[in-house]
């Protein structure tokens, strides 16, 4: 495991668990049953905490994505054979020829 790697694995356990500590903004299946929940498009802003952990999640959300497209993008996969893209494409082309 190198460096990124393990930064990563930590970005994406507090991504996780800023995830499970932000409240649910709905009743759920047990709303929809009684009837409750019938102010759907009233305005509850979020204040204190709960607006803390939001952009915290927002922000390691955007980190954990920079990094997952970091690592992507520099980490390549060995290669043993450097001429496996010509084979491939004679390969191809003797399918077409039939």
């Amino acid at each position: 495991m190198k460096w990124y790697d393990i930064i990563f694995v930590i970005v994406s356990l507090i991504v996780i668990v800023l995830a499970l500590l932000q409240g649910g903004k709905s009743e759920g299946a047990s709303g929809a049953i009684t009837g409750g929940g019938l102010n759907v498009f009233a305005k509850t802003k979020e204040r204190g905490s709960e607006k803390v952990i939001t952009y915290l999640t927002f922000g390691f959300a955007i980190v954990f994505l920079f990094i997952a497209l970091l690592i992507s993008v520099t980490t390549k996969a060995p290669t043993t054979d450097t001429d496996s893209s010509s084979a491939a494409i004679e390969a191809a082309a003797a399918l077409l020829n039939f």
